[in-house]
C-alpha cells in the first residue's frame, strides 16, 4: 500500500434508514453529486446570512438535524464531493461531518481536505463520500493569494483503465480563479478519464471557464443547472465537468434547500475498460 493510499478511510457504519439501494460490487454507470453543504446551516433568505451568521462560529442543534436530512439526501448516490465541510471543530461540536455523513449514508470509504483551519473554532474543508474503493488519494492546495483552497484527486479502477475524480472548492476572485483552473488543467490534461466537480464560483460560461475546457478533454458543462441561492436558484456556479469519453446520461439540480447551494447530480456511464470496484 501506498503512502497516498494509506490515507484512504475504511468505515464500517450502520445504514442509513433512506439508504435502501442495495451496494453493487461493480459499476457501469455512476452517481455522481457535488453539495455546498455550508457547513449544515439551512439558508433560506438572503438576511439570512446576518441574522443566523453566528452559526458560522457557535454550535448549534438544528445543524445536526440538518446533517441527517443530508444524509437523506445523498444515500443515492456513488460517489460524492462535499464542500464548506466541518472536519470536526468547536463549532461542529468537534463532530468531522464527513465521517457522520459516511456512516448516515452507509458509504464505506471517506477522506476530508482541511484547507483552511482556524484553531479549535473551525476546520474548513472539502470531502468524498464514495461507494467504490479508491486506489489513491491525493491533496493539492491552490494557488491564491489569499490561501484557504484546494482540490482533492481521487483515482479509481484497476490496471486496464482508470477514472480519476477532483473535488474542489474555487476562489471568490476571477484572477485567482484563472491560476486555479490553470492549475487543474495541468493535473488531468493527460487523463483520458476524469471527473471534475466542485463550486466553481463561476457561472458555465465565465472565461476562467472556457480556460479550463480548451486546455483539457472535459466537455463544456450543461448551462440551464442552477444551484445558488437554493431558495430562488438563478446562478449556476456548481458543476460536474467530464472528459469526452464518459458519456452523461443524465444531470439534475435536486430541489432540497438544506444548504444556501442546491445538489447538483449526474449520472454517467463508464467505459467497458473502466471497472469500479466495492
Amino acid at each position: 500500500m501506498t503512502e497516498m493510499s494509506a490515507r484512504i478511510q475504511r468505515l464500517d457504519p450502520e445504514p442509513h434508514p433512506a439508504a435502501t439501494l442495495p451496494v453493487r460490487h461493480a459499476a457501469e454507470t455512476l452517481r455522481l453529486m457535488s453539495y455546498n453543504i455550508q457547513t449544515g446551516i439551512e439558508t433560506r433568505q438572503y438576511h439570512h446570512y446576518l441574522t443566523r451568521s453566528w452559526k458560522h462560529v457557535l454550535p448549534h442543534a438544528a445543524r445536526q438535524d440538518n446533517l441527517d436530512r443530508i444524509a437523506g439526501t445523498i444515500c443515492d448516490y456513488d460517489i460524492v464531493g462535499l464542500q464548506e465541510v466541518d472536519a470536526g471543530s468547536f463549532r461542529s461540536g468537534f463532530v468531522n461531518q464527513v465521517h457522520y455523513l459516511a456512516g448516515q449514508g452507509a458509504f464505506p470509504y471517506c477522506h476530508f481536505q482541511t484547507n483552511r483551519r482556524i484553531g479549535r473554532l473551525a476546520r474548513h474543508s472539502n470531502g468524498l463520500l464514495s461507494r467504490f474503493r479508491p486506489l489513491e488519494m491525493r491533496e493539492h492546495k491552490l494557488p491564491g493569494m489569499i490561501p484557504g483552497r484546494g482540490a482533492l484527486v481521487v483515482r479509481f479502477g484497476g490496471p486496464q483503465a482508470d477514472l480519476s475524480v477532483v473535488l474542489l472548492h474555487l476562489a471568490l476572485s476571477r484572477r485567482a480563479r484563472m491560476n486555479q483552473m490553470d492549475f487543474v488543467a495541468e493535473l488531468i490534461q493527460d487523463l483520458p478519464h476524469a471527473v471534475v466537480m466542485g463550486d466553481f464560483n463561476c457561472h458555465s460560461r465565465a472565461p476562467e471557464l472556457e480556460r479550463l475546457l480548451h486546455r483539457t478533454r472535459l466537455m463544456e458543462p450543461l448551462h440551464h443547472l442552477h444551484t445558488y441561492p437554493s431558495w430562488r436558484p438563478q446562478k449556476n456556479i456548481d458543476h460536474i465537468l467530464v472528459s469526452d469519453e464518459l458519456e452523461v446520461r443524465s444531470a439534475a439540480v435536486l430541489d432540497c434547500p438544506l444548504s444556501d447551494h442546491l445538489p447538483i447530480t449526474m449520472e454517467i456511464a463508464l467505459p467497458a475498460d473502466v471497472e469500479l470496484v466495492a
